[in-house]
């Protein structure tokens, strides 16, 4: 497993996303993941699963310690007590006296994110929250963010996949020190199905799945949550950490989103 290095922490690159992970399927999953090895799960107030992840961290064998655990808050409860009474309910799904990252799952045209960041310090201060960052933030939002917080906002969670380009974002993060989250990183399957991405894994003996979250994991900063509700997917999702792309098939990835590979080379790591 790589790991992200951010603000003098390590947090594995590759993790298990759960969007639309449901009931017992839900737990099972969870389950399997961490047996293959996985130790990044991310969850949301708004999946509706966490109590069923709950149950996969009350069930494993892995210790709490060596898993990171994001969730996040909805965007109805970003209000001061909202954020403090809605992640005490988190909590207790959860079955854990803590989580390792807590997220502002949207901005908020209607509470000032220094409301929201001021409830989520105090939680850290109390311990139950580690980490704290944000999703589908925009630049100037994540700046906002940072401003308003007493600790360090470590990630903003966006779409990010081989045809939506976030090179502004990935630019601003890599020079804050911020990890960029990949959910939906195969695009909701289109990834699996592009023939340049298969011609491209073609090459190196992998999917055109596995092509596509290296090549998230290979830039700077990046991490990726794919979700993979079977084992043979979250298998196939893990084995992608033995080969890496050639910059050329990196800029050839980039270009299906029309991304300018050339300015953000000595960004992402690539030399």
């Amino acid at each position: 497993m790589k790991y992200i290095e951010i603000k003098e922490m390590k947090i594995p690159a590759l993790g298990l996303g759960t969007w639309d992970l449901r009931g017992k399927h839900c737990t099972d999953a969870v389950l399997s993941a961490l047996d293959f090895g996985y130790r990044h799960l991310d969850t949301a107030q708004m999946y509706a699963n966490e109590e069923r992840i709950g149950e996969a961290l009350r069930r494993t064998d892995v210790p709490r310690k060596d898993i990171f655990l994001t969730t996040k808050i909805r965007p109805p409860r970003l209000a001061y007590g909202d954020v403090l009474e809605s992640f005490a309910v988190s909590l207790d799904k959860l079955q854990t006296d803590y989580v390792d990252l807590l997220l502002i799952h949207w901005p908020s045209s209607k509470v000032p994110v220094s409301e929201t960041i001021k409830a989520m310090n105090e939680l850290q201060a109390d311990k139950q929250v580690t980490h704290i960052g944000v999703s589908n933030f925009s630049v100037q939002q994540t700046r906002e963010a940072m401003d308003a917080s007493r600790t360090p906002i470590i990630t903003n969670q966006v779409h990010y996949d081989p045809f939506r380009s976030q090179s502004q974002l990935l630019e601003f993060c890599i020079q804050n020190d911020i990890m960029l989250t990949a959910y939906s990183p195969l695009a909701k399957g289109r990834a699996v199905n592009n023939s340049k991405l298969q011609e491209i894994g073609e090459k190196y003996g992998k999917t055109a799945a596995q092509v596509t979250l290296r090549w998230l994991t290979q830039q700077n900063n990046v991490s990726a949550i794919p979700k993979a509700g079977t084992p043979d997917h979250q298998q196939e999702n893990l084995n992608i950490f033995d080969f890496e792309l050639s910059w050329e098939d990196m800029e050839k990835i980039f270009e299906l989103h029309g991304g300018v590979f050339k300015k953000l080379r000595s960004l992402i790591g690539i030399i």
